[in-house]
């Protein structure tokens, strides 16, 4: 990193802390007790500062490593400052390790782009400094930066271990892993995807040894044809077969496989993945979910996705192959039809973005959803075409685990797209600085909205005094 490039991050960086406190003490003025999963968040947390770490919430769905966190940050710095009473894992106590979960994960974030793309050198460290701010001030995580909830701890750990994966720090990755999954346990799925970079860079240099065997200059790991993509999958599994091969990636993978075993154990012992209530977290077979993270994916990377030049190239592709387009049209269509859950909070509770959503447009009529089929298609190609520079190993490897942490959700919650989507923005080239600029833009106005919202649209249900306010 160049001087000019630290002190430009440096100043960034401690701008963008110091606003993000201003607007901390406002929400905090404005909702000093616990809100929405802060009334299960918050007492559990004081149990374990009161040093009950028996008692337990069974209402809390999540293992408790943010309440274990909190107790250990904030206990040390009570005793260094002297506070006592109530202000000792105060609702605003708690809620201040988020703001520091926040810091890190802008730092992560520059660090992790900074690692990605090292070898472009078009890619200026003002560009660097812009997507790291953008994509710290991403919506669906910036606004839970000011609430008790485990969504930026579980970022931070698993971003902080894919960062450690990049730098060949595996056990240290396995380690921060760990953490994450102790967070969230879904979080195993990006475990796997760590285990995947590191079986990923080794078939792709595999690959392109057996290309060179063959002289075959036509064939290429980063193609996209039909007869292309069987010859990589005979050669996925030629080599996935071979126990040489398979003691050489279990020798690299090791710590990966130690904490997936864990997860395992967890889950026998457990009976489950969820730990507490798990009748409102039922895993189903939600294919939908990929069309749900896609369309998602394409509003908040629009710049990257929705451009007219995408759109001509995709009708392009679509009129030189309309078998394979119809066909994905087919299936689309039946994955609809029979596997889409409608969970009854998402029906219930008026509270969340998702609630309009899904009553504004797939409640218009039954065959929206069908209707929609063409615009997740073409959000499909368009997701696939920012990866193209990624090797087809990276790429099959981060879709099995995308599908894995969103396929078996039967809530639609776009808290769950966070990591996937994350992951994949970090991994897709830059754009023009104007266009960083306009994402810039465009995030900080979905935030400032969504805090006016919760801020001042206050209101209140038939059935109780509490005030209710708009959220993710």
């Amino acid at each position: 990193m160049e001087r000019a490039e630290a002190y430009g991050f440096s100043g960034v960086m401690s701008g963008a802390f110091l606003l993000s406190c201003l607007l901390f003490a406002a929400i905090s003025r404005r909702q000093r007790g616990p809100y929405m999963d802060e009334v299960f968040h918050v007492p559990q947390a004081q149990a374990y500062c009161h040093g009950h770490f028996l008692q337990w919430d069974p209402m809390i769905t999540t293992l408790p490593g943010l309440y274990l966190l909190s107790v250990g940050v904030v206990k040390p710095a009570a005793w260094l400052l002297g506070w006592t009473g109530s202000v000792v894992c105060s609702v605003g106590m708690l809620r201040f390790i988020n703001l520091l979960f926040s810091a890190g994960n802008f730092y992560l974030l520059y660090l992790l782009l900074f690692k990605i793309h090292q070898k472009n050198k078009a890619v200026s460290g003002f560009q660097r400094i812009l997507s790291a701010l953008t994509l710290a001030t991403f919506p669906t995580l910036y606004f839970f930066t000011f609430l008790y909830y485990t969504d930026p701890g579980s970022v931070f750990f698993t971003l902080f271990s894919y960062l450690m994966c990049l730098y060949g720090n595996h056990k240290t990755s396995a380690l921060l892993g760990f953490c994450g999954f102790m967070f969230r346990q879904t979080n195993i799925v990006w475990t796997v995807f760590c285990a995947g970079n590191v079986v990923a860079e080794k078939l792709n240099e595999a690959w392109k040894i057996e290309l060179q065997k063959k002289k075959d200059e036509k064939i290429s790991s980063r193609k996209g044809s039909f007869s292309d993509l069987t010859r990589i999958l005979q050669f996925l599994v030629e080599y996935l077969l071979s126990p040489k091969n398979l003691v050489a990636l279990t020798a690299l993978t090791w710590p990966y496989i130690m904490l997936v075993s864990l997860f395992f154990v967890f889950v026998f012992i457990n009976g489950g993945i969820v730990v507490g209530d798990r009748s409102s977290h039922e895993a189903c077979l939600h294919f939908p979910q990929l069309f749900y993270f896609l369309s998602f994916t394409v509003f908040f990377s629009f710049p990257h996705l929705l451009t007219p030049a995408k759109i001509r190239k995709f009708l392009l592709s679509l009129r030189k192959h309309p078998v394979q387009y119809g066909l994905i049209t087919v299936i689309s269509l039946f994955l609809i039809w029979k596997f889409t859950y409608v969970h009854k909070y998402l029906l219930a509770d008026n509270r969340h973005y998702t609630f309009y959503v899904w009553r504004k447009v797939f409640q218009r009529h039954d065959l929206v959803k069908y209707l929609l089929v063409p615009f997740y298609i073409f959000a499909g190609w368009s997701f696939a075409d920012t990866l193209k520079s990624k090797s087809i190993f990276w790429i099959l490897m981060y879709l099995v685990c995308l599908l894995a942490v969103t396929v078996p959700q039967k809530l639609l919650e776009f808290r769950y797209f966070i990591l996937p989507f994350l992951i994949y923005r970090l991994n897709i080239p830059f754009l023009s600085l104007y266009r960083q600029l306009l994402e810039l833009a465009f995030y900080i106005l979905v935030n400032a909205v969504t805090f006016y919202l919760f801020l001042n649209r206050t209101f209140q249900w038939e059935n109780s005094d509490e005030v209710q306010r708009f959220m993710w």
